[in-house]
C-alpha cells in the first residue's frame, strides 16, 4: 500500500476511532481516501472500509487514490448520498461510520440528517455508532442530541 500522509485533524480523527482488526467502516464523504487509507492499514486485510460520496468526480479520484486498496479488497467506494444509501444485496453489515466536515450529519443540513441517520443505522450492525467531527475530535450521532449547527 501506498504511503498515506494525514492532516492534523485527520489524524486525530482517525486516532480516535475505536479501530480493531477485521473492523467494517464507512466513511461518509471519504474522498480521496487519505483516512480510509490509514485505516485501512490499521484494520488489516480482514478488516474493510467503504466510502460514501455523493460526487461522481469524488469518486473517480477515490478509485484512483485508493486502487492498491481497492484491488486487495480493503476499501471500496461507491456513488451515493448518506441521505439514500443501502447495503447491496449480500452485502453484510458495517460495524461503525464516520464522517468529517460532511453537511448532512454536522449540523449544516438539519432537515436531512435524520434521513441520513436512519440509513446509515440499517447499513450498521445493532449498536454500530455514527461518529462525526463535531466533538473532540468525535460526537456520537447515535447517542447524543442533534446539535444546533455547525462546528465553528
Amino acid at each position: 500500500m501506498t504511503t498515506n500522509r494525514l492532516s492534523p485533524r485527520l489524524r486525530a480523527v482517525v486516532d480516535a476511532l475505536p479501530l480493531r482488526p477485521g473492523l467494517r467502516l464507512i466513511e461518509v464523504g471519504g474522498a480521496p481516501g487519505a483516512a480510509a487509507r490509514e485505516i485501512a492499514r490499521r484494520v488489516g486485510p480482514q478488516g474493510h472500509v467503504l466510502i460514501l460520496d455523493r460526487s461522481a468526480a469524488a469518486v473517480a479520484a477515490t478509485e484512483r487514490a485508493c486502487a492498491e486498496e481497492i484491488a486487495a479488497g480493503t476499501i471500496s467506494v461507491r456513488l451515493a448520498r448518506a441521505e439514500t444509501a443501502t447495503l447491496l444485496p449480500g452485502e453484510p453489515l458495517y460495524d461503525l461510520a464516520f464522517a468529517c466536515r460532511v453537511g448532512v450529519l454536522d449540523g449544516r443540513h438539519p432537515e436531512a440528517r435524520g434521513r441520513a441517520l436512519a440509513h446509515l443505522r440499517e447499513m450498521l450492525a445493532p449498536g454500530g455508532p455514527v461518529l462525526v467531527d463535531t466533538g473532540d475530535p468525535l460526537r456520537d450521532l447515535t447517542r447524543a442530541s442533534p446539535p444546533t449547527g455547525p462546528r465553528r
